[in-house]
């Protein structure tokens, strides 16, 4: 999002502005140098290696993708959707309804996988969308600078001091919101901006190195020195940037969703707490119409940022744990 809102916003704090690790101690003569291959492999491996000794990362990893598992998987088994009546009102959870039953006669575990796809769908094809925008944005602008440099800059500053959820609010009101991949696209067109100049700066850095400027003396184009000798440098930044939108865009669907903005058509873990405030469920003492969703909001986004905390650790030598 453009700033860093309150939580609820579903906007991704910036990241530090340093490269973690030793990203930008790449050998001067990398573009050159035979082996450079064989020593990116090497790295990927070494940082594979912490990766799976770190407990942060392994335990994040496997909730999250345990999570989409169940969201996946799941519904293969069920003989019925998600807003089928399938038994009686008001059920508590038992051996036939895991998490029981709604106002209506509804499974709240069929719509809680349900609701994980959907989740996981608007987080991926969001983030997605955010990192594609802001890096090619971030890429340009760094490594071009001069004018193109200032009214991408420009751009990106727009975008940024607009306030992206009350005009997601406003879109959503007028315009509608009837599916996922459309609430992906709005939340994305307005998270790109803190990627793009945190992007930028790391690209300010780098493209003054020698071996760009060895790049740059072989005739390669700018596309080519950006993707070949500048990305891979970042690659670790640009992953944990991925990490960061990828929980702010699930944070962001949730709240639309919550408060009635989002897809009606397709279930999510917010429109089922969106619907069991509307029915009362609180009130009622059916904690398992929202507890479920909740939970399951908490830990995949909170998950993902202590994923992200982890690979900051494998990521920098200096706080790796031997």
């Amino acid at each position: 999002m453009s700033t860093t809102p309150p939580p609820v916003a579903g906007a991704a704090p910036e990241p530090t502005k340093e490269l973690p690790g030793d990203a930008l101690e790449a050998p001067d003569t990398a573009a050159a140098t035979p082996g450079t291959g064989r020593a990116r492999k090497g790295k990927r491996n070494e940082t594979l290696y912490f990766a799976l000794r770190n407990p942060k990362v392994v335990g994040a990893l496997v909730v999250v993708l345990g999570l989409f598992g169940l969201g996946m998987i799941a519904p293969l088994t069920f003989d019925h959707g998600p807003m089928d009546y399938v038994g009686a009102a008001i059920e508590p959870p038992s051996a036939q309804h895991w998490f029981g039953t709604t106002m209506f006669g509804q499974d709240v575990f069929t719509q809680f996988v349900a609701g994980l796809r959907s989740t996981y769908m608007v987080g991926v094809l969001a983030a997605s969308l955010a990192a594609v925008v802001g890096m090619t944005i971030g890429f340009v602008a760094g490594y071009r600078g001069g004018w193109i440099d200032e009214i991408l800059n420009m751009l990106t500053n727009v975008v940024l001091v607009i306030p992206g959820f009350v005009v997601l609010i406003v879109i959503n009101a007028y315009l509608g919101v009837r599916s996922v991949p459309l609430q992906a696209l709005y939340i994305g067109l307005f998270s790109w901006p803190w990627v793009a100049r945190a992007v930028r700066a790391q690209t300010f850095s780098l493209r003054a190195r020698e071996f760009v400027d060895l790049a740059k003396l072989s005739g390669l184009s700018t596309g080519a020195i950006i993707r070949r000798e500048i990305a891979p440098n970042m690659y670790s930044y640009l992953f944990m940037t991925f990490v960061l939108l990828f929980g702010g865009s699930i944070l962001t669907a949730a709240s639309l969703d919550f408060i009635g903005l989002g897809p009606t058509n397709a279930m999510s873990l917010g429109l089922m707490m969106n619907q069991a405030v509307q029915w009362s469920a609180l009130h009622l003492g059916m904690w398992w119409w929202f507890v479920p969703p909740g939970i399951g909001i908490t830990a995949i986004v909170g998950s993902l940022y202590i994923m992200n905390v982890g690979l900051d650790e494998v990521f920098n030598p200096k706080l790796r744990e031997t």
